[in-house]
């Protein structure tokens, strides 16, 4: 529901919304990653959309759960979802990741990206993989209370070349 402060409202999704999602995330990987990776990457990351639509459509029939944001018009500008920490994980005492949080561009700064990391995560402790290269992303989580621990990775696949941070939020 929106509210007076903000003009998106924010709902848990459910697999009709999940086709806006991926479209919405894919514009937002564009926005944040745009400069970091070729048009290949994207392109490739379209072509699998079925495959994606499918694989999140099972997610949510086992119990996951994810939330979205709307504009006025219904149409799709942010999501977050969370997921029980990893085994690899367990070492930061954590039992949350943040796994996805995008937000397109016309919404930063307007508070909606800490909405959806609440309906997500709460005040809960977790933790996050933030690309080393997306100065934008570490900033906001620093700000609600996520400092890098010093562990990374090196990427692969499409995202070769690019590293992530952990960063943890301890409560």
């Amino acid at each position: 529901m929106s509210t007076p402060e903000s003009p998106y409202a924010v709902r848990r999704a459910a697999a009709a919304d999940v086709p806006a999602v991926l479209d919405m995330k894919l514009a937002a990987w564009r926005e944040a990653y745009g400069d970091l990776r070729p048009e290949s990457f994207f392109r490739a990351e379209r072509d699998r959309r079925e495959q994606l639509i499918d694989w999140w459509n099972r997610g949510l029939a086992a119990g996951a759960e994810f939330w979205l944001a709307e504009d006025a018009a219904g149409r799709v500008v942010g999501c977050a979802g969370a997921t029980p920490g990893l085994d690899e994980d367990s070492d930061t005492g954590v039992g949350v990741e943040l796994q996805i949080l995008y937000v397109l561009a016309e919404a930063y700064g307007t508070g909606l990206g800490l909405r959806l990391m609440r309906a997500a995560i709460g005040d809960l402790p977790a933790l996050v993989w933030v690309l080393r290269e997306n100065p934008r992303a570490q900033a906001f989580y620093r700000k609600h209370g996520f400092a890098p621990d010093g562990t990374t990775e090196a990427l692969d696949g499409l995202w070769e070349g690019l590293t992530e941070i952990r960063m943890v939020r301890r409560g």
